[in-house]
């Protein structure tokens, strides 16, 4: 009979730990996907000019919109998959069950929306050092005070944060019940063809509006964070569920 007592707390480092180091592939497929993104983001997001009879004028904008995108559905695959068995099954190197191993997960996954996040945002200076080598004799402008780069970084890893709790949660809906496979896809399709102001999708539309339209910041961390909860929660309560392996 051992005489070490291991907290729940001290399993759930481990476990985190552990992750970490293994899903390595993770993080190498998030740089892979913001180059992509950040090729693509290179035909700019719109464009203005003016000319005189000697002066001709050509301004580009360039964001980094795709980037963010791509690494929010980075981040909602990465969530599903971390559901699935072959992810699942590597925790039973570890005395651990499905709360502590649930709860590192949604660590692993904190972690990686907040690498996502920065990376995201770091993407931007990447592409003005590429437009400043490549780009010709062009003047590159980016004015943006502390407080709007503080609140872009944050904002972004939230909308991170918030679709990996989604993932998370369709993934564990999934280990649930098969079914599940069919019908989350159906749902996504058909609010998208019927559109979000159909009738039968108009909660498409509130939830959007609740979402991202906020205007308060405060409001929408608190929105955010109250709702990747639930998403948790609800992941572990499903989980529990489960039969025993």
């Amino acid at each position: 009979m051992s005489l070490v007592k291991t907290s729940m707390l001290d399993i759930v480092i481990n476990l985190y730990k552990y992750k970490l180091k293994a899903y390595k592939q993770v993080f190498m497929s998030l740089i892979f996907i913001q180059l992509l993104a950040v090729l693509f983001s290179f035909n700019g997001v719109g464009m203005m000019g003016s000319s005189t009879e000697s002066i001709e004028i050509d301004v580009q904008f360039y964001s980094a919109d795709l980037v963010i995108t791509f690494t929010i559905l980075w981040a909602f695959i990465t969530a599903i998959l971390i559901t699935t068995s072959a992810y699942k099954n590597d925790d039973f190197a570890f005395v651990t069950n499905r709360l502590s191993s649930n709860l590192s997960n949604m660590v692993f996954l904190l972690t990686a929306s907040i690498v996502g996040g920065i990376t995201a945002m770091l993407s931007t200076s990447l592409m003005k050092i590429i437009m400043y080598l490549f780009g010709g004799h062009g003047h590159i402008a980016a004015n943006l005070s502390l407080s709007e780069v503080v609140l872009g970084y944050s904002s972004t890893i939230l909308y991170i944060l918030l679709f990996s709790g989604l993932g998370y949660f369709i993934g564990t809906l999934v280990q649930v019940s098969r079914i599940f496979v069919a019908v989350i896809p159906g749902i996504f399709i058909g609010a998208g063809i019927l559109g979000a102001g159909s009738r039968g999708f108009e909660w498409v539309k509130s939830i959007y509006q609740f979402i991202f339209t906020e205007p308060s910041i405060l409001l929408f961390v608190l929105k955010v964070l109250v709702i990747v909860g639930l998403l948790f929660t609800g992941s572990i309560a499903l989980s529990n569920r489960m039969e025993v392996r």
